[in-house]
């Protein structure tokens, strides 16, 4: 029961993480044109100064400033199956229960610069690479109310030892909130080598900030008298078992009880204060809190080849190392490594993993244009906590698509898809954090007023699949059973201004 109770928590603790678009820790939905078109891996514009930082330099010369503001609205839906759900005050006997989160970043600003003059290009990139919101749990999760079925179902045998101690169900209210926000600051240099061909070299460095609350609250056991606090009933139950043991000793010292059956009466007893002492510190609930902060730094290389009506590019973002320290109010290391991840004063590794990106681009016609790219996300070879990333059956590849048209000088539209997979295993899943593979698609509108200012709204929408985890052990039969199925849905909505002098 120790075990199960501290498990829970750190369930609830580690599902905060708020990915938006790209692969399991990185965010590449870094400007409105993104969201626009997400095939911008060829594209000459300021946005490449995050997507293709070596086609910059063919920009105009002068100074070239981008503000980006986005807003996403994310769901996270977890369907448990568990018999000890059946145990629940509030599931009218139903194994099966339906947990979700709400994911809002009402604010996911970027801001990209660059200063062009002959032959080179100073760039500059503020984003959010790595989280970008807060996700909210108002019914806790599976496995957190499936371990509290766990210690009921594991209290029913009190019954053996006075009726009245017998656990037929629980109840429990649960909550968690976490807030997760990685942000990146990139500085480099594009340099044209001649009129088809530049490179591009930089560094970003990222900082991590997250912060997550879980609470356990209200635990009540279902006992032959009716719903009592947990409180209550481990004081209730240590006296009722005392008690017994105390006639028991009376009656041995008086002749009355044989002493082998006195020795089994006190072992029972002892068995079962033994089975209480490790739930007492839970008693009136669980409050925890952990706050968690992180920097690293990694260089990142780019090439740009024109030819014709033809752009190629190709970017390569190196590992970041980060190592994120925790100030919690979990002081000492538990039995349960995952929880450990949490412990005051700890650093565990949270890197960004390397990325590989790929684009090509077509000018079909002078106004229109279309685009293909390939990420590849090295996950196998990032260190993660408890080597997390070894449970991966590899990395996670990417497949993007769009086009553009200029309607005239003034307006310009775009749209264009994403396709993203995982190489998700059993092993790997779980509603401690998790992905499920997706298809994205995006649209929006240019508008030029001036020569000068370039206004950009556009809507990026991920349709998630299924995923359904085998679970094959049933705490309840042994049997083989569905355990868990995940899912999301994602929409982001974005404004941008460009501005050039």
């Amino acid at each position: 029961m120790y075990k199960v109770k501290f498990i829970s928590v750190a369930v609830m603790l580690a599902t905060a993480t708020t990915a938006l678009a790209g692969g399991i820790l990185t965010n590449t939905n870094q400007s409105v044109e993104f969201l626009k078109n997400p095939a911008r891996d060829a594209a000459i514009g300021l946005d490449g100064v995050y997507s293709n930082p070596a086609g910059v330099v063919f920009l105009p010369e002068g100074f070239h400033l981008a503000i980006n503001w986005q807003y996403a609205h994310q769901t996270r839906t977890i369907t448990s199956t568990n018999p000890l759900f059946a145990l629940g005050k509030k599931n009218d006997g139903k194994t099966t229960k339906v947990f979700e989160g709400i994911a809002d970043a009402p604010f996911i600003p970027s801001i990209q610069a660059a200063y062009n003059t002959g032959d080179w290009s100073i760039q500059f990139n503020f984003s959010i690479p790595g989280g970008g919101g807060v996700c909210e749990f108002d019914n806790g999760l599976g496995s957190f109310e499936s371990a509290v079925g766990m210690i009921a179902k594991q209290l029913n045998q009190l019954e053996q030892l006075d009726p009245q101690l017998g656990v037929k169900g629980y109840d429990v209210d649960a909550y968690m909130r976490g807030r997760q926000y990685y942000f990146g600051f990139q500085l480099g240099a594009a340099y044209k080598v001649n009129e088809h061909l530049s490179v591009y070299g930089g560094l970003r460095a990222l900082y991590g900030n997250a912060s997550y609350k879980a609470r356990l609250s209200n635990i009540q056991v279902n006992t032959q008298g009716g719903y009592v606090n947990f409180d209550a009933y481990l004081n209730a139950a240590a006296a009722a078992i005392n008690k017994k043991l105390g006639q028991a000793e009376i009656a041995a010292q008086m002749g009355q009880l044989p002493p082998e059956q006195y020795a089994a009466a006190k072992a029972q007893a002892d068995g079962a204060l033994a089975q209480l002492a490790p739930l007492e510190k839970y008693s009136l609930g669980v409050n925890l809190m952990s706050n968690q902060t992180g920097f690293g730094v990694a260089p990142i290389l780019g090439i740009d080849y024109k030819t014709g009506a033809f752009n190629f590019a190709a970017k390569y973002e190196f590992n970041t190392q980060m190592k994120m320290k925790n100030n919690s109010t979990l002081e000492k290391a538990m039995e349960v490594e995952a929880v450990n991840k949490f412990q005051d004063g700890t650093k565990v590794d949270e890197d960004a993993p390397a990325l590989l990106a790929l684009g090509a681009q077509w000018s079909v016609v002078p106004n229109v244009r279309v685009n293909a790219g390939y990420h590849h996300y090295f996950d196998t070879k990032a260190h993660w906590y408890n080597h997390s990333e070894k449970k991966l059956g590899g990395d996670t590849n990417e497949y993007l698509a769009g086009a553009e048209w200029d309607i005239n000088e003034k307006f310009n539209v775009s749209a264009g898809g994403q396709l993203t997979r995982y190489q998700l295993t059993d092993e790997y899943m779980n509603d401690m954090s998790f992905v499920v593979n997706s298809y994205s698609f995006g649209f929006g509108i240019s508008y030029k007023p001036t020569e000068k200012i370039k206004v950009t709204a556009a809507y990026f929408q991920t349709n998630y699949e299924d995923y359904d985890k085998v679970t094959t052990a049933d705490p309840a039969t042994g049997a083989t059973i569905v355990g868990d199925s995940f899912t999301r849905t994602n929409g982001v909505l974005g404004l941008g201004v460009e501005l050039s002098f």
